[in-house]
């Protein structure tokens, strides 16, 4: 009996070993997620790999959703360092991390963003309010004959939306179901549109169920299209199409001012300013997740930690400002860094 406890242990430790050895056998960073948190990402990387002894990181763009997933697949080299995201993690996700091993994770808010709804320079400028966009992208909205009646979206152009818009078909490119920003406009634009009847809003308290489905389901006739992961792509198309309109990150926008423009949202233009004082009312905070598992296996993580933490990548005055970041305030900046020093993992709620 002690010689087959002695052999089963044997094999535990060599399980145990080989385990530490896959983690430890990748020698830069993996990182997944978000489109959005991509582009800040991807220059704090590049600074990364230039200015210290570690490799540059990898970085995939899969959207939050898928990035969520694949990082909450488990523990090990197989698996992603970083997922970025441009949402907070949800419960659910949380819950499946921890189920998969992925016990402790550090949740890095890095500033916020604001979620546009852009045309070609070329075309006129859009005025709307969040009302305009629920009844333009609603799969179901209100009957324009009156009452509480929800009926298929009957709106083929701007100009039946609202009389003061342009009589131009709704055609907008945006991203798919597994886009953090898809998540953050149907809760911000198309929710607060729908607030705007009396009985919708009265819903919520009635049938939360049918609540989020009315205010959060797209429309699937052609008026809304799906244009992946990649926001370059909706900025090219739009160019091509000066009728369309683009969703996508106010960075997006602010990097390719020469060759598109911002719609004005409740009467508010998506600037920096408008944006960071919280007036424009289509923003949220961005954020990225890290498996404190890895932490101390795979090289450079805590050091790309402190890199991305740093005032001079994402305060005011920092290179990610410049690339469209909207610095978080610096009391929460603050607080950020010091859970990063301390590594502390957030709890799930």
């Amino acid at each position: 009996m002690k010689k087959v406890f002695t052999i089963l242990s044997a094999a535990a430790l060599l399980i145990s070993v080989n385990a530490v050895d896959a983690i430890s056998a990748r020698d830069h960073i993996s990182i997944v997620g978000s489109s959005t948190v991509y582009p800040f990402a991807t220059v704090v990387a590049e600074q990364f790999g230039k200015t210290t002894k570690f490799k540059t990181p990898t970085i995939e763009s899969t959207g939050s959703g898928g990035g969520l997933k694949l990082f909450c697949a488990g523990v090990g080299v197989e698996h992603p360092d970083i997922t970025n995201a441009s949402r907070a993690i949800k419960s659910s996700e949380c819950n499946t991390c921890f189920e998969n091993g992925v016990k402790e994770i550090i949740e890095v808010k890095i500033g916020y963003d604001g979620i546009v709804v852009a045309n070609a320079k070329s075309a006129p400028m859009m005025k709307l309010t969040r009302k305009d966009l629920f009844l333009a992208l609603a799969k179901d909205v209100p009957d324009p004959k009156g009452g509480e009646n929800l009926i298929p979206n009957p709106y083929k152009t701007w100009k039946d939306v609202n009389p003061s818009l342009p009589n131009q078909k709704i055609t907008v490119l945006g991203p798919p179901p597994t886009s953090g920003t898809r998540d953050a406009f149907v809760e911000l634009a198309m929710e607060g549109g729908a607030k705007k009847f009396d009985f919708i809003k009265a819903m919520k308290k009635k049938d939360k169920k049918k609540y989020k489905a009315v205010c959060h389901t797209v429309r699937e006739d052609g008026a809304y299209v799906e244009a992946g992961e990649n926001d370059n792509l909706i900025v090219q198309k739009l160019e091509k199409d000066p009728s369309a309109l683009g969703i996508f990150g106010f960075s997006f926008l602010d990097q390719n001012a020469d060759k598109i423009k911002g719609s004005f949202v409740d009467g508010v233009e998506p600037t920096f300013d408008n944006i960071a004082d919280g007036q424009y009312p289509v923003s949220r905070p961005l954020f990225f997740y890290v498996k404190k598992a890895h932490i101390g296996t795979i090289p450079g993580i805590a050091e790309y930690l402190k890199a991305f933490s740093a005032e001079a990548t994402w305060g005011p005055d920092g290179y990610l400002s410049e690339k469209g970041l909207i610095p978080m305030p610096e009391a929460e900046r603050k607080q950020f860094a010091e859970d990063i020093k301390m590594l502390t993992p957030m709890e799930c709620k």
